[in-house]
Parts: C-alpha cells; sequence; structure tokens
C-alpha cells in the first residue's frame, strides 16, 4: 500500500468536523449569523441554497451534495426556497429537534459545523484554502458524499442513542471526502495540500516522512522521485512552496509538537531520533519555529489538560 500522506498529516495537525445544527425547511427562508470559528463548514443535504460571506464575490450557489468551507471569515449568510411570501429566518438547531417529517424531493436541508485543528494545523489549512472553498458534488463522489449527509441529518434529528458518536464520526468522514474532492477539482496554490497529493514526488515524501531524521539531501530525494537534483529541487518548490529540506525541517517540527504534546520522551531523544546534532541545536529550531522552547510547549500543553 502506498503512504497515504494526507492521513498522516491530518493525524499530526489533529483535524476534526465537528456537526454544529442543522435545519430542514420549505418556502422562502434565510439564515444568518456571525462567525467566530477560524474554519466552518455548510453542507446542503437537498434542495438549493445561495450562500455569501464576507470577502468573498458572491452569491456561491449551493445544491445538493456540496459543501462549503469558510476559512477566516467573519460573517455568513444563506438564502432559498420558493414561492410567495417574505423570507422568514431560521436557526440552525443543535439536536436538529424541528426537523419534523422531511421530504428532500420539495424541502431544503442544510447541515452547519466547525472544523477544529491545532495550532499547527490552523496555519496550514488557512494557507491552503481559499476563503471560501467550494466542494461541488461531483460524479466521483457525489454519491459518498450524499450518503454521509443524509446519514448525518437522520442521526441529528431522530436523536437515537449514541448519535452525538455517530455525527462526530461522520464529521470526521465529511471533512476528509471534501477535501479529497477540493484537491480534484481546484487549482491548488503552492503548499502542503498540493505536495501531499504530488504522484512524482510522493516516492521522496515517503523517505521524509518514513524517517525523519535520516541525513536526507537533495541527491538521494531527487534519486527516489526518478529526477535530477535540479528539476527536483525545481518541481518540489513550485509544488510545495518552500525548499524540500524546508519541508523536512517543517515536517520534524510537527512530529516534535506531536510528541511534546502527547508522548514521554524526553527533550534530548526526541532531538537525535528527528536528526538534530544536540538538544541544543533542536531546541534552537524548536524555538525559531513555534516560538517558545520544547519545555515550555509540553508545559503549556499538559498544564491545558
Amino acid at each position: 500500500m502506498e503512504s497515504d500522506h494526507l492521513s498522516e498529516v491530518f493525524d499530526l495537525v489533529e483535524v476534526r468536523g465537528v456537526v454544529s445544527g442543522g435545519f430542514a425547511v420549505r418556502g422562502p427562508w434565510f439564515t444568518e449569523a456571525d462567525v467566530s470559528e477560524a474554519m466552518k463548514f455548510t453542507a446542503m443535504v437537498a434542495g438549493r441554497a445561495r450562500l455569501w460571506a464576507d470577502g468573498v464575490d458572491g452569491p456561491i450557489e449551493l445544491e445538493a451534495g456540496d459543501v462549503a468551507i469558510m476559512n477566516a471569515r467573519s460573517w455568513l449568510r444563506a438564502e432559498g426556497g420558493g414561492g410567495d411570501g417574505p423570507r422568514r429566518r431560521v436557526e440552525p438547531d443543535p439536536r436538529f429537534a424541528d426537523a419534523g417529517p422531511v421530504d428532500r424531493s420539495v424541502d431544503d436541508v442544510i447541515i452547519g459545523g466547525r472544523i477544529e485543528l491545532n495550532a499547527a494545523g490552523q496555519a496550514l489549512l488557512a494557507h491552503a484554502l481559499p476563503p471560501v472553498a467550494h466542494v461541488r458534488a461531483s460524479a466521483a463522489t457525489a454519491g459518498t458524499v450524499q450518503d454521509l449527509l443524509d446519514r448525518m441529518f437522520d442521526e441529528g434529528a431522530r436523536g437515537r442513542a449514541g448519535s452525538a458518536f455517530a455525527l462526530r464520526q461522520y464529521g470526521q468522514l465529511l471533512l476528509l471526502e471534501a477535501v479529497r474532492s477540493y484537491v480534484d477539482q481546484a487549482e491548488l496554490p503552492p503548499g502542503w495540500l498540493r505536495v501531499l497529493t504530488d504522484e512524482r514526488l510522493g516516492p521522496a515524501l515517503s523517505l521524509m516522512h518514513a524517517d525523519p531524521g535520516g541525513p536526507w539531501g537533495l541527491d538521494a530525494l531527487a534519486k527516489a522521485a526518478a529526477m535530477s537534483r535540479t528539476s527536483f529541487a525545481e518541481r518540489f518548490r513550485a509544488v510545495a512552496g518552500v525548499p524540500p529540506l524546508t519541508y523536512l525541517h517543517r515536517w520534524r517540527m510537527l512530529l516534535a509538537q506531536k510528541e511534546l504534546r502527547d508522548g514521554d520522551a524526553r527533550v534530548g531523544a526526541l532531538a537525535s531520533r528527528l536528526g538534530y546534532g544536540s538538544e541544543s541545536a533542536f531546541s534552537t529550531a524548536f524555538k525559531r519555529e513555534v516560538g517558545e522552547s520544547p519545555l515550555r510547549y509540553r508545559l503549556r500543553h499538559r498544564a491545558a489538560v
């Protein structure tokens, strides 16, 4: 099985999709809210809607199976429905309690939530996505996404035992499918999301991910990718936005943060495992990247638990 670089990074940055509510409505409607979360998502289970957010030339047209990921936005508005009469305001219900009987052939059905990440993940995903990433239902993923959305809304509306757990799992899968679809549909800017899915650079990434403490140089990495040293360096920088050894350094720092948060390795042992000649060299590199020493980082995160 090929290395799954996207899963590795998702684990390290602790990405979670958390469902916060939903609604089903018939007739003209609108909803609007201030946004405090760094990242939110809106998913269209059934029907159609128009979505606006600050900094976006809208509206964004959402159809069944579409997902919109909002990146560092401060407000959103959505509206839909047809027929006579004024638009009535609807609010997402955390328990979907007012959904009642739903006719997906007539009603507009929406699920909303937030994307939770650690600080490293926030920086990575924020740079990889536009202000609003519109992930359209496609022939390749529409069945999977639509099935997830249907299951999520049914779980929320029925409120059975274990629904909260089920919604957490479905939220994770929905976010993964949305990111996969976005990679396939969008022209990605240089960055981690693009390099993780680049087939030509995959063998070199596999070396760095499998043995981050190895003495990797351009020659070895280029050979793994079956490219010349110059071609490899140019392609890597164009795809990742940084040189290969800068990427390796940042990968090491992500691993270090994970171990310092969750593991018990001593700083000196961690430094050796990640390829640093001394604890002081590792500490200097860590502080330059993260803004505080490894020990202070560990103590702060342990105290917050």
